[in-house]
């Protein structure tokens, strides 16, 4: 083979192969997300739509398709207000799909003190951040399976967001495939088991931390919920889609009986540890490209609640 031949190949080569996400990319998006100046990304202001555009155009250089209609702004209204979540999608070679998400809002800002902003750097910029960095690992790849990215809006008034997406008739045939659905909520900080660890919501009620498990690199691992008297798995966004009986869990880095930092002012850029993060973002994009269609079917057992 030439030289010129070689390098050819080389370089279409590297366009079905994914890339691995950078520390500084990591802390780019999330210092973004909870900067001063999206006033804590409260539903229904403009620094929340601001975050949804921030988002969307992170779909956009991920080169992924919209999920509905012609944007990657799917609107719902929140008290006479139209608000957005955020949707792209992947196409791989099956229409099985994986979905990732996590919710972009917080809770604003205070009036009583010298620091006025919620800024959610934990809650959850890292969250948003671990789904646009997923995205930006697949940017390059065709993965065995498609891949679905949302963003969701209001989850601190009743997970508005993830409600009413979770109900959009148009997404409905794509809701269909999903074989299983992540959902990242405040994974910035290192877990009580360790580095490269999270644990799993609801993990009592299904086996995909098994599956998952026993595909994972370089050490990354899932652990059981520790805090079950928290009833975390029924909490968050993921329940949206456990009631359409997806296969749909959390999955966290925070101690929930230990963190100081939890919808409080001092959840900034101080609580992320972004080489954790990184190290996060980039096996589970490593441990996803290794999931088949025909290797990895997570199911529920009888103990889920779907009501």
């Amino acid at each position: 083979m030439s030289r010129i031949s070689l390098l050819l190949a080389l370089m279409l080569s590297s366009l079905f192969y994914s890339q691995e996400v950078s520390k500084e990319r990591v802390t780019i998006v999330l210092s973004k997300l909870a900067s001063d100046e999206m006033k804590g990304r409260e539903i229904g202001t403009p620094e929340n739509d601001s975050a949804s555009i921030y988002i969307a155009k992170r779909f956009e250089e991920d080169q992924l398709d919209f999920c509905t209609g012609n944007s990657y702004l799917v609107p719902f209204q929140y008290k006479g207000k139209t608000v957005y979540n955020v949707c792209g999608i992947k196409k791989g070679k099956s229409n099985k799909t994986l979905a990732f998400t996590a919710h972009f809002d917080h809770i604003g800002t205070s009036e009583n003190t010298e620091d006025k902003v919620f800024n959610g750097a934990d809650d959850n910029a890292s969250g948003v951040t671990t789904v646009i960095g997923l995205a930006d690992f697949f940017k390059t790849e065709k993965p065995d399976f498609s891949m679905m990215f949302i963003a969701f809006n209001g989850e601190e008034k009743g997970m508005k967001g993830s409600k009413a997406i979770s109900n959009l008739e148009s997404l409905e045939s794509k809701y269909q495939n999903i074989t299983a659905l992540f959902n990242f909520e405040m994974v910035a900080t290192v877990s009580k088991f360790g580095r490269n660890a999270l644990y799993m919501t609801g993990d009592e009620f299904s086996d995909l931390d098994e599956l998952f498990n026993g595909r994972a690199v370089n050490g990354l691992q899932i652990f059981p919920d520790p805090y079950l008297g928290q009833n975390l798995f029924y909490r968050s966004d993921n329940v949206s889609f456990v009631k359409k009986k997806i296969i749909a869990h959390s999955f966290s880095t925070v101690d929930m009986n230990t963190a100081t930092h939890y919808h409080q002012l001092n959840d900034d850029l101080k609580v992320v540890n972004f080489d954790n993060l990184t190290q996060i973002i980039n096996n589970l994009g490593k441990t996803f490209e290794k999931l088949k269609p025909e290797n990895f079917k997570p199911t529920y057992n009888n103990k889920v609640d779907f009501n």
